[in-house]
Parts: C-alpha cells; structure tokens; sequence
C-alpha cells in the first residue's frame, strides 16, 4: 500500500460522539490512525461529548499544526439533532475563531453508499456466504 505524501495545508478532524466507556473512545483514537495512515491530510481525531479531544480543540490544533482547510468528518451513521445542528454550530464558530482558514463540515459517514458493500460482506460473513449478493 502506497502512503500518501503528507499534505500540511489539510487537516482531517474525525469526530465521533464519544462514550463513557474508554474503550469506545480508543478504538475511534485508533480508527483515526488508522485512516491518517491512508490519506495525504493530517488526521486529528475528536468528539462531540463525553471524551478529548472536542471538536473545537481538535480543530484549533489542526490550524496551530498549518492547516488552511480542515475538514470536518462525523463518523456518524444518519442525521440527527448532532449532525444537522450541533456540528454545523461548533464548525460555524470555528470558522469565525479561523478567518483565515476554511472550516468545512463532510458528509454523514452513512450518506456514502460504498457502505452497502461493507453491510453485504458482514450479512455474508455471518451467514457463512449462504445469503446471496
């Protein structure tokens, strides 16, 4: 696998909403590594609630690292009270904190329909292949 030259005026904050149980919160730290390992921006991972870093924080590290544009990514499967207010509110003052940097919110992680394939390979592991595809 090909690792991406590192691109330093990106930077990717990785949000999950976050959980009381540590263990919750490592694997989404680890998730996020894991995706910085494949793709050129830098990637901060981060959380709504309950876990650090905040979004806010993760962001404004992101831009003390020299970011110019941070993308905003909720690991998040469908919209929600977090995703259609709550997010855009912390992206929209992050925005206005960085005047010189683009502040951007993705997509919900449920909105990409590639995530159909990971469903029907996961029906077909638990199925020992005897579902068709």
């Amino acid at each position: 696998m090909n690792v991406p030259e590192p691109d330093p005026s990106t930077a990717i904050v990785f949000v999950a909403h976050g959980s009381r149980a540590d263990d919750a919160n490592d694997a989404h730290v680890a998730l996020a590594h894991a995706l910085a390992n494949r793709v050129a921006p830098a990637v901060y991972p981060a959380f709504l609630e309950l876990a650090a870093p905040s979004i806010p924080d993760a962001i404004d590290s992101a831009v003390n690292g020299g970011a110019t544009t941070v993308v905003v990514l909720p690991y998040f499967l469908h919209p929600g009270r977090h995703l259609r207010e709550h997010i855009p509110e912390i992206v929209a003052a992050a925005a206005d904190r960085h005047p010189d940097c683009d502040v951007v919110l993705g997509s919900a992680f449920g909105d990409d329909h590639a995530l159909i394939d990971v469903l029907v390979d996961q029906v077909h592991r638990a199925t020992d292949g005897r579902s068709a595809g």
